[in-house]
């Protein structure tokens, strides 16, 4: 079949492209941007979905198109980027366009809890979307996928972040329920739809085998890691969790914002009976959601995305308190006392005591800025070596002690190496 998708560089969307291809279909990809790698079978139709609100700009994509699929989707706004362009508009016209062209069958990846209970923008949209798609007499299918778990997902990141912690935060006692579904069953469940085009317009729950709190869902993807001590939670006050939420609505990235916690708060969790019957077996549950195989990597990834900020915090502290302790803190003539010992004539001793202290003020600050760069790790070494030398040649009682401030900057270069080797990985996204 010739199938025109969207959202392909998406989740859901780039999983189920590699599917469709290695199933022999002509897939037909709407994006922003060419791909750079085109693969057999793989055509693409540029089109940006906050100006593709007419059905006149899907026309020309859907010439001998059997199925469309639409696995456009936002969890949260940015600029540019609204649920109402993206989640409705868009797709509206992009259903009016393919009833149009005699399409005979459009999928929506919709969401579960976009029913009439939703109250969240998010749900809200992709409700109307649906809504929309099933007043056409195109054959539909509503797809309703609960969180989604694989490996280079957002939130699989997060859960396993989580999960691999010590004490596992979690909002208010844990026991919001969820009911996550691995990648490849939403593939598999999305790829029979597509290939048998069922009779009748529906909706269609994509969902694991049960529901479960949260905490059972992460003591399960613990163990699925082969972490062998149990897992141990502690409760975030809702209240606390409320303020975090309306933190989170005014900052751009993250995942938590008012909308999320409230969607979490109510639930995530359906009959899995249907998906079981479409796909001939039970869904994946989490305990299996990693392979046996790649366990230990996945736990090691997963303990690198806490690990590294807990270190480069820690790094960063280093700098900072060492530069407010150098401005004052610190008696101010021992510190020109020992600059005199270095050889530092008395006119620059201000000089060299502040400039220092700003300097250590200046690489605090850096390393805890968003957009960090390599050197700012070397410059940290070479900075320390610098101070361990002169040290050594001019204060060498230092290295003898007790508290070994000389010493401890042996682990101090041994952190700045290993964070400079490793905080670029993928582990840290």
């Amino acid at each position: 079949m010739k199938i025109l998708l969207t959202g392909a560089s998406g989740f859901i969307g780039r999983h189920l492209l590699d599917a469709l291809l290695d199933a022999g279909h002509e897939v037909s990809c709407a994006v922003r941007k060419a791909r750079t790698d085109p693969r057999p079978g793989l055509s693409q139709f540029i089109v940006d979905y906050n100006d593709a609100q007419q059905a006149r700009d899907w026309t020309p994509a859907l010439d001998g198109v059997d199925v469309v699929v639409n696995a456009v989707g936002i969890l949260r706004e940015s600029p540019g980027q609204t649920f109402d362009a993206l989640h409705r508009a868009a797709p509206i016209a992009l259903f009016t366009a393919a009833a149009q062209a005699g399409v005979r069958h459009i999928v929506q990846i919709s969401a579960l809890g976009a029913d009439e209970q939703a109250t969240s923008r998010y749900h809200l949209s992709k409700k109307a979307a649906d809504d929309f798609l099933l007043s056409l007499p195109t054959r539909s299918t509503i797809v309703q996928p609960s969180l989604v778990y694989g490996p280079g997902g957002a939130s699989a990141a997060l859960f396993e972040r989580f999960a691999s912690m010590p004490l596992i935060p979690v909002p208010g006692g844990g026991g919001q329920q969820v009911q996550p579904v691995h990648i490849d069953d939403v593939v598999g469940a999305l790829l029979r739809i597509v290939e048998s085009s069922p009779a009748t317009d529906t909706r269609i729950a994509v969902v694991g085998p049960q529901p479960l709190t949260m905490r059972a869902f992460y003591a399960a993807l613990r163990q699925a890691m082969g972490f062998t001590r149990p897992a141990r939670f502690v409760g975030i006050p809702m209240s606390f969790m409320r303020m975090a939420a309306k933190a989170g609505s005014r900052l751009p990235g993250g995942f938590l914002d008012d909308e999320t916690l409230g969607m979490l708060q109510r639930g995530n969790t359906a009959d899995a009976a249907p998906l079981v019957s479409l796909l001939g077996h039970e869904p994946r549950a989490p305990r299996q959601f990693v392979p046996s195989g790649y366990a230990n990597a996945v736990a090691t990834q997963a303990r690198m995305r806490w690990l590294l900020p807990v270190l480069r915090w820690s790094i960063a502290l280093v700098w900072i308190i060492t530069g407010l302790v150098s401005l004052g803190l610190y008696p101010v003539e021992q510190s020109y006392a020992l600059l005199a010992r270095t050889g530092t004539p008395t006119p620059l001793q201000p000089l060299f005591l502040y400039g220092a202290a700003a300097l250590d003020l200046l690489l605090g600050v850096l390393t805890i800025l968003p957009r960090r760069r390599r050197w700012i790790w070397l410059a940290q070494g070479v900075l320390v070596l610098a101070y361990t030398v002169i040290i050594t040649l001019k204060l060498p009682e230092f290295w003898l002690h007790p508290y070994g401030p000389v010493l401890k900057n042996l682990p101090f270069l041994a952190a700045l190496w290993i964070i400079y080797e490793l905080e670029d990985r993928p582990w840290t996204t």
